[in-house]
């Protein structure tokens, strides 16, 4: 029990082992992002200066600088030789003044005047030796130009005397020209006799710091920082030199990181301020052959509007195939700008007064000068517009009544034909010819297809969309075309004033590959001609000023829209090309329809209220959408053959018939609720336009 019961002795304390030290893991070294071994493109980009200058080797060029030139002569000489009566006269009143000042400056040279400052110098400092050698100086001097004087006044009194004897005419000759020249040098220095003919306004010559000045007063806050900071820090700097191009100058320089050229352009009207030029004259654009930050800024010595455009090309002579591009105007650098109007749908937009009309007849005066083509131009103005090109047109009317709308509906029903059956021939003819199932150039030029190129122009399409009889049928055909005649050879250009959903169609524009837009006067405008979107993207026809008539921003030509001004032709230029076309097609062969004093053959056409009317059997009351569009391509295929469910809807609106859910019996004997139209719905809306016709 003692031993159980003894406390335990306490174990001797051991020292803690301490833990092994942790090793320290040293980080790992960085790994150099910048390769030095990481070997070059091999790229290298070399601009070479011209070894002639452009304008000697541009006959355009060349020719423009020789007029130029030659016309400031001929004014120059014109100008002053109608006022050399009046010169003779000023310098011979002004001649005393000018002996006064010659004898007074022969006196000054010939007693050394000039240096009479050193000689009191000299007095006044007392020193002798310098005033000794300025004294012997001017002595020799003296004696020299006195002699020389002497001699001259001799020789000259001797020369008028041989003269008065010899040839007292050249005496009377060698004294008007000493009187003119006395007077010429006693002019008073602000007020000279003969003045300048031209007067000029110097344009200050663009300079980087000019540039860079503009760049920063824009707002943006990358480009004010990077040009605080000296440029290069932020990518900013010049790629290469300022150069004269064209009528005008060229800055290429890399912007900011970040900045794009849509940047600069939105801010175009703070950029001209900056530049101390007018809005007309400065063009900030992308560099398509660069990267995305390239900006080439173009600074015209005029206004793009006051700037003479030079000729179009096919004014006075050529032929054009519509396969091929054709110059139709010039940018703001008076290039050449071209349109291919083959394969595309086209849109032009605009306000009044503008050059809509004029853009849309220069486009047909192109078709025309193709001998293969035929030309329908539609004038829904009335004014005759399109007038100078009947010669050619194979369907033409000018004004907007209903007699008018019929002929052009009884034309595109035409068309509508002409659509159907080239998509058969293309469809039968074998690949090795038709590859691409698209009308070629060598299939447009074979006759025996009948595949040439149809170009339709409409003026003012929305009132054609509008109205209240035709405009359903013409709306669908119009857009059908649109849809499918490009690939056919079938060439729709749509011009409107009022660009919106239910003037141009969304279907048209939608399908509109070729699109100008000239001056309008909101965004969504804007967007509705060239695109959603392109007003955001700094593509904006609203910066056009009420003066810029006939430029526009042109898209879809290219991969980036430009600005373009169109080849100014008015109507009497126009009656010429139109002649010439006329000569190219009778030797083609290809006089048709209105040429020829012919008309559209009227054929069946589309009734929708009479013809949904009809579809109804005696015991419906109400009908489904679906079963309305089967029937009606079942019963007309010619006509509604290409209709849906969706097209009924839209065709029934403008006569004021919405759709609804209705109950209709089904195959199987049940019924269920679709959307539909009713019976007397249709009745009533029939009852109402026959009213309105006969109060008409």
């Amino acid at each position: 029990m003692t031993d159980t019961m003894a406390p335990a002795q306490a174990a001797p304390a051991v020292p803690a082992t301490p833990p092994p030290p942790i090793e320290e893991t040293a980080p790992p070294a960085p790994i150099p992002v910048d390769n030095p071994k990481l070997p070059d493109p091999g790229v290298t980009t070399e601009r070479r200066r011209p070894i002639i200058a452009p304008w000697l080797r541009s006959r355009r060029d060349l020719t423009a600088t020789i007029e130029r030139a030659a016309g400031h002569a001929w004014y120059a000489t014109a100008y002053h030789g109608l006022r050399t009566p009046g010169y003779i006269v000023q310098l011979g009143m002004m001649a005393p003044r000018g002996t006064a000042r010659l004898v007074a400056s022969t006196n000054r040279w010939v007693w050394d005047r000039e240096a009479a400052p050193l000689r009191d110098f000299a007095v006044r400092q007392e020193d002798v030796t310098e005033y000794m050698t300025l004294a012997r100086l001017r002595a020799g001097r003296v004696r020299l130009r006195g002699f020389v004087t002497v001699i001259a006044a001799v020789f000259g009194l001797g020369f008028a005397l041989w003269l008065y004897v010899m040839a007292p005419a050249f005496l009377y000759v060698f004294a008007a020209g000493g009187v003119l020249t006395l007077g010429y040098f006693g002019q008073q220095p602000d007020a000279p006799v003969i003045g300048p003919a031209v007067m000029r306004t110097e344009l200050q010559k663009l300079t980087g710091t000019i540039v860079l000045r503009a760049l920063d007063s824009i707002g943006n806050a990358k480009i004010t920082a990077a040009v605080k900071k000296g440029g290069d820090m932020n990518g900013m700097r010049f790629t290469s030199e300022i150069t004269r191009d064209g009528p005008g100058y060229r800055a290429d320089l890399d912007l900011p990181y970040g900045v794009v050229p849509e940047d600069v352009m939105e801010e175009r009207q703070a950029l001209a301020s900056g530049l101390r030029r007018k809005l007309g004259c400065v063009w900030p654009s992308g560099d398509p052959t660069e990267h995305e930050g390239r900006l080439i800024l173009w600074v015209g010595d005029k206004p793009m509007n006051e700037t003479t455009k030079p000729p179009w090309p096919l004014l006075k002579e050529g032929e054009v195939d519509l396969f091929k591009p054709v110059v139709f105007g010039n940018d703001q650098r008076m290039r050449d700008i071209t349109v291919c109007l083959m394969f595309v749908s086209v849109v032009i937009g605009s306000v009044p007064r503008m050059g809509k009309t004029f853009l849309l007849r220069l486009l047909l005066l192109i078709a025309s000068l193709d001998p293969r083509a035929w030309i329908l131009g539609f004038d829904f103005k009335g004014t005759g517009d399109l007038g100078p090109l009947e010669p050619v047109c194979h369907r033409y009317r000018s004004g907007e009544e209903d007699d008018d709308l019929l002929y052009v509906l009884q034309a595109m029903r035409e068309v509508k034909e002409e659509l159907r059956r080239r998509a058969k021939v293309l469809r039968s003819l074998p690949k090795a010819r038709c590859p691409e199932s698209k009308v070629t150039p060598a299939l447009a030029s074979d006759k025996s297809l009948g595949l040439h190129p149809i170009v339709i122009g409409f003026d003012e399409c929305q009132v054609p969309f509008e109205h209240e009889k035709y405009g359903a049928e013409l709306e669908s055909i119009c857009t059908d075309i649109a849809k499918r005649g490009p690939a056919l050879g079938i060439v729709g250009i749509f011009a409107t004033q009022r660009p919106d959903a239910k003037s141009l169609p969304p279907g048209i524009s939608a399908n509109a590959i070729l699109r100008f837009c000239l001056k309008v006067m909101s965004h969504t405008a804007n967007d509705m001609v060239l695109g959603t979107g392109a007003y955001k993207a700094g593509i904006r026809a609203t910066m056009f000023s009420r003066s810029d008539r006939g430029i526009c921003w042109m898209s879809g030509e290219g991969d980036d829209p430009v600005i373009a001004a169109s080849a100014f032709v008015d109507g009497p230029a126009a009656e010429l090309v139109v002649a010439r076309a006329r000569q190219l097609r009778e030797a083609y062969g290809n006089i048709t329809g209105h040429a020829l004093g012919e008309g559209p053959s009227e054929s069946r056409g589309m009734d929708v209220l009479g013809d949904i009317a009809k579809v109804f059997r005696a015991d419906e009351e109400q009908l489904w959408c679906e079963r309305i569009a089967a029937r009606l391509a079942e019963h007309w295929p010619d006509v509604y053959g290409e209709w849906t469910t969706a097209s009924v809807a839209p065709a029934l609106k403008p006569w004021g018939i919405t759709t609804a859910d209705v109950w209709a019996a089904t195959e199987d004997g049940k019924g269920t609720t679709k959307r539909g139209i009713k019976r007397a719905d249709v009745h009533a809306a029939i009852a109402r336009r026959d009213a309105d016709r006969l109060a008409a």
